[in-house]
């Protein structure tokens, strides 16, 4: 199955072309190491038109390493971060926040993927009791790990819980174009303008190889200066600053210059191919009732419900995983290079199998 086209992952999609004309256009001359060259700084240019005036932006090599250093700079040794229980920073990135970061998570249920207030709320208890670990984040991940989106006001609602109490908000923006372009909104509309501190930027997901960032939304105030000089030390001594660092910044500036015209063109189309396999699949769900689609397909990620003998044999001719093992859902995930036979022939793969 080397070469058969995958629906687990928008990781599993190769380079984009205009990411390789970066690299390949940052690739002449000598150019001084660790972010002090023309690339870096014209990242930096970028995430002020992207983010606002007062943003700040550190280049990194993955999403897992944005996380740990974003939420480091954020917390004290004794303090927490409040977040779903299906958050990748929870499930998917191996402990690293606790063993890398020295923090603990406090995971609240959520079928949806999203927090709500009144969930965070239910996590900001014990201030100032020694023998809890304190919140000082929220994290929330857009779009969602079960693909659903926040709306700007409810950022907004969970921003302000936040500040109210002292803590910060973070958003994991693995796949944030994604958000944006299902939105239909700027980044900053849905990050800075509503109240979010720290962004973890993806790259990869969208057409990088290996580039992703963590923004500062507002160095202008004390909290986000001192996010910020304790990020340019803590990327040093978590092993993510880059000494070829044009290479990671061409590639980041290839997705977002002139708007991040590649990497909403990107999501976009990742998107509408979702979209065509959600109504495919919601389709084939009202002539075989034993198959459903509880949650609406908001960005790139459709999940079905599969009878469990369906996925196994579905699997044998496409990648993707299965989420939920008690319930038999699955997630199918589209990238910037899903094509519409990628996703016809799946779903006429997955309707055969159902007659059959």
């Amino acid at each position: 199955m080397s070469n058969s086209r995958g629906f687990a992952s928008d990781n599993y999609a190769g380079i984009h072309p205009k990411v390789l004309e970066g690299i390949v256009a940052a690739n002449h001359g000598h150019q001084v190491a660790y972010g002090e060259d023309g690339e870096t700084e014209r990242f930096g240019e970028i995430v002020h038109e992207l983010f606002g005036p007062n943003a700040v932006g550190f280049p990194v090599f993955n999403g897992t390493g944005a996380n740990v250093i974003a939420l480091q700079a954020a917390v004290k040794r004794w303090e927490a971060v409040i977040c779903v229980d299906s958050a990748h920073i929870h499930v998917d990135e191996g402990g690293a926040p606790e063993k890398m970061g020295g923090l603990k998570l406090w995971p609240v249920s959520s079928p949806d993927g999203k927090l709500s207030v009144e969930a965070a709320r239910s996590q900001i208890f014990d201030l100032g009791v020694v023998h809890r670990a304190q919140p000082a984040v929220i994290s929330i991940t857009q779009t969602t790990e079960m693909g659903t989106l926040y709306q700007p006001g409810e950022i907004r609602a969970l921003a302000d819980l936040a500040h109210e109490h002292g803590l910060l908000l973070h958003l994991d923006g693995a796949r944030l174009s994604n958000a944006a372009a299902a939105l239909g909104k700027s980044f900053r509309e849905f990050t800075t303008d509503v109240g979010v501190d720290l962004v973890s930027l993806g790259g990869t997901k969208i057409g990088a190889l290996a580039a992703e960032a963590v923004i500062v939304t507002d160095i202008s105030s004390s909290r986000g200066k001192a996010l910020a000089e304790a990020l340019s030390y803590l990327r040093k001594t978590s092993m993510q600053l880059a000494s070829k660092m044009r290479f990671v910044s061409a590639q980041l500036n290839a997705l977002f210059q002139d708007g991040a015209a590649v990497a909403l063109a990107n999501a976009s189309h990742a998107n509408s191919m979702a979209t065509r396999l959600y109504q495919g699949i919601s389709e084939l769900a009202q002539m075989h009732p034993h198959i459903s689609i509880p949650n609406r397909a908001e960005a790139n990620a459709v999940f079905p419900i599969l009878p469990a003998e369906i996925t196994e044999r579905l699997q044998q001719s496409y990648r993707f995983y299965l989420w939920n093992q008690a319930t038999g859902q699955v997630r199918l995930m589209c990238s910037f290079d899903t094509s519409e036979q990628d996703v016809d022939g799946l779903l006429s793969k997955l309707e055969g199998l159902l007659r059959g």
